[in-house]
């Protein structure tokens, strides 16, 4: 809806469990998993966008320790290289992908996951989890129509 209010070629189309995705329309869609962990890293290679130390984690991201367990506004704790806030804990974020347990056998540029499957994959962590979730790394899958307090999205957009 959002891309046809701002009269962007929607990406969805299809209805029920049959919708596809146009990852050429330039209209907002949900991330690949590797389009996600690409913008988390923001450049880097450790745990973190910002290093490989949990300590450091309070200034960047909403988990178990400092949350008082619930969802917290984006913009209060530091973003990462990118400008991008709150990629690290306070909700997991759906992604494009179907979940795939191992990821060893999947293409190492822009992969866009399996074509079907049961349960989709997100990614981020939570503010009710440990530190180790809120890694970079860090995956979990929840069928389609899971709803929980700590599930939200990070609509994308593929420029021209």
């Amino acid at each position: 809806k959002r891309s046809e209010k701002e009269g962007l070629e929607p990406c969805y189309s299809g209805s029920g469990d049959d919708i596809t995705c146009n990852f050429a329309a330039d209209g907002y869609r949900l991330p690949t998993e590797a389009e996600w962990e690409y913008a988390c890293r923001a450049g880097s290679t450790t745990a973190f966008s910002f290093g490989n130390d949990k300590k450091d984690l309070d200034e960047q991201a909403w988990y178990t320790l400092n949350s008082w367990d619930w969802t917290h506004q984006v913009n209060y704790k530091t973003p990462n290289l990118w400008g991008i806030y709150d990629i690290h804990g306070n909700v997991w974020e759906w992604c494009q992908d179907w979940y795939q347990d191992d990821l060893g056998n999947v293409a190492v540029t822009d992969p866009a996951g399996p074509g079907a499957g049961s349960h989709r994959a997100l990614r981020g962590g939570s503010w009710g989890l440990s530190a180790a979730y809120a890694r970079a790394a860090s995956r979990r899958a929840s069928t389609p129509d899971g709803r929980f307090d700590d599930f939200c999205f990070r609509p994308v957009r593929s420029l021209p």
